[in-house]
């Protein structure tokens, strides 16, 4: 199985391509979201004054084993980041209870287990 995941600092996010190419593909989740770059004229979205996209989180909760995205995130490599991510594709045997964990941004993916607090 193919998970897509933020390899760095910051966090996932997608790019306004990446959300667009999942809307292409008739994506649920992506249909579901609002557009947020549709809110200028030529696309781009509102920006930050640091220049970062302020809605560079698209579809920041979307599955992460979807085999859509991990076909965008294939097809656009690092044009499918958002924001400051660095998306990665791991794979993973196929049967494993997994989830996604991270630190500042940074994720990884762990076998499920029980954890207390």
């Amino acid at each position: 199985m193919k998970i897509v995941i933020n390899g760095c600092c910051g966090g996932f996010s997608l790019s306004h391509a990446a959300f667009l190419r999942l809307r292409e593909m008739k994506n649920e989740s992506a249909l579901a979201e609002p557009d947020y770059g549709e809110m200028w004229d030529d696309g781009s979205g509102p920006r930050r004054e640091s220049g970062s996209e302020m809605f560079a989180h698209f579809l920041s909760n979307i599955d992460r084993s979807d085999p859509q995205l991990v076909v965008v995130v294939e097809e656009l490599g690092e044009k499918a980041n958002g924001g400051f991510a660095n998306l990665e594709i791991v794979e993973i045997p196929d049967g494993v209870d997994w989830e996604v964990e991270e630190y500042d941004g940074r994720e990884w993916i762990s076998e499920k287990h029980q954890t207390w607090g």
